[in-house]
């Protein structure tokens, strides 16, 4: 039914029959677990758009002045906020009570605390203040501990342990507002994969290739910019 939702591009479908099969409290195959991130990652998508582009617009419209406008536009972003909350909070429960519990592999352990990391990195990305902070906090729980797994069960060249540190990377840099840690584990990540290079199989190479040009060019990107700031420093 998932995958007939996929193909459907029907994605909150694809959300509900895959949460059917992880509250089952039994270790999901790889193609489960992708099955469920995908629909979840479809879902969100399209809210995390809808509310970044509410927030340009607000924003734009309060230098002008708009206050009418602006006080529609704020109900709107914050109902849009509201049902990106809740599918977060939704995944993060199904994480905690049953996939991350049933998972025997230190792959799909890293893959569970990866997406824990994820989640909450979405709902930080929303919220302010105190919110925002328990958000972050949450978030860095997950990177670190699917770090800790990834770093003694799974290759360097690993695609979900690349994926892991792209994505951690992103969390330093856009929520913690640290580029040069950012930096730093973006360019360890590629160091050790690219030692690594020749152990890699055929049928990873593709995706572990991809996610260590996405590694490269975020810090190409973020070096370039803190190259920036500083000349503006001094």
């Amino acid at each position: 039914m998932a995958k007939l939702a996929e193909q459907a591009e029907r994605y909150e479908e694809m959300v509900e029959s895959m949460k059917q099969v992880a509250k089952l409290d039994c270790q999901l195959t790889m193609e489960e677990r992708n099955l469920l991130s995908v629909g979840y990652k479809n879902v969100i998508v399209a809210r995390r758009a809808s509310w970044r582009i509410m927030s340009s617009i607000e924003q734009r419209e309060e230098s002008k002045g708009n206050e009418n406008y602006v006080k529609l536009i704020k109900g709107y972003r914050q109902k849009v906020e509201e049902e990106l909350s809740n599918i977060c909070t939704d995944i993060l429960g199904i994480i905690d009570k049953h996939l991350i519990p049933s998972s025997s592999s230190g792959e799909a352990t890293v893959f569970y605390y990866k997406m824990k990391g994820d989640y909450n990195r979405y709902v930080a990305e929303i919220k302010t203040d105190q919110e925002r902070k328990e958000a972050a906090e949450q978030s860095l729980k997950g990177y670190e501990a699917a770090s800790a797994t990834a770093n003694t069960d799974l290759p360097s060249t690993h695609p979900i342990r690349l994926g892991l540190s792209l994505n951690f990377c992103v969390f330093y840099h856009d929520i913690m507002n640290s580029p040069e840690r950012a930096c730093h584990l973006a360019k360890q990540a590629f160091d050790e994969a690219i030692a690594e290079l020749d152990t890699l199989s055929e049928e990873s190479y593709k995706d572990s290739t991809l996610i260590m040009q996405l590694l490269r060019d975020n810090l190409t990107l973020w070096t370039s910019d803190l190259k920036s700031i500083r000349m503006h420093i001094i």
